[in-house]
């Protein structure tokens, strides 16, 4: 199972946290004549083989990033702008897929969700999990409902991303350190404020749409805290 965590966690690493809004923008324009989707593709084996260290694993980190660029290839291929949010996820799902196939191909047995044998790794990928991806899949989740941009908008750049991953972290470590009881705090805290201006806007779509990321922020936190607690609990 462990195997399939550092995969994980190169995974994340590579599709969210080390990859550029520009090299994401290069490719949707140039598509396999992107420089940056054979960088992508070589980040990914690279990631992969630095947390295995298992110089037999050299040639599964090169299918998996052959595999990791057929399928970005594809995505951007045929995804059009109304489709994005539908390929997106394909294109982690098929990921997730393979990260699972390579992890029953070199350990030969099934994957056992009871045997967590690095309490490093779990900890790691559901930290990183909670920061940039989440954020991204939130967004795509809930792209269908976008309100239109406000003229007169006076928040900071980018301050709703570093408050839902601030949440995030909040949560994670809340349920970490087993005081749930504080959750509700912080989620009654942040109802407190934004809802409070959402209210003064007089704007029911921005509300629910608001809340509807709300939601999905807290409860990816709670579920990933809980997977974590509970790997955590396991003997080493």
């Amino acid at each position: 199972m462990i195997l399939f965590i550092k995969l994980l966690l190169a995974h994340l690493l590579g599709d969210f946290v080390l990859q550029p809004a520009s090299w994401v923008l290069n490719k949707e324009d140039k598509k396999h004549k992107s420089i940056f989707l054979y960088l992508h593709t070589l980040l990914h084996g690279l990631l992969a083989c630095l947390f295995v260290g298992e110089i037999a694993f050299i040639w599964f980190a090169i299918v998996l990033a052959t595999t990791h660029g057929g399928i970005d290839y594809v995505k951007l291929r045929f995804q059009k702008k109304k489709t994005k949010r539908t390929w997106f996820i394909i294109d982690q799902t098929m990921h997730i897929l393979v990260l699972i196939g390579i992890t029953l191909l070199y350990n030969k047995e099934c994957i056992d969700f009871k045997a967590f044998d690095n309490q490093f790794w779990i900890f790691a990928t559901g930290l990183i999990l909670l920061t940039k991806p989440t954020s991204i899949i939130i967004k795509n989740i809930i792209s269908i409902w976008t309100p239109e941009n406000k003229k007169n908008d006076e928040s900071l750049s980018n301050a709703g991303n570093y408050i839902g991953i601030l949440e995030r972290l909040f949560v994670f470590c809340f349920i970490i350190t087993n005081h749930f009881e504080a959750i509700g705090f912080l989620l009654a805290a942040k109802s407190i404020f934004r809802f409070g201006d959402l209210k003064e806007a007089k704007d029911r779509k921005l509300t629910e749409y608001v809340l509807i990321g709300t939601l999905l922020s807290f409860g990816i936190a709670i579920v990933t805290g809980l997977l974590v607690a509970f790997g955590l609990l396991q003997p080493l």
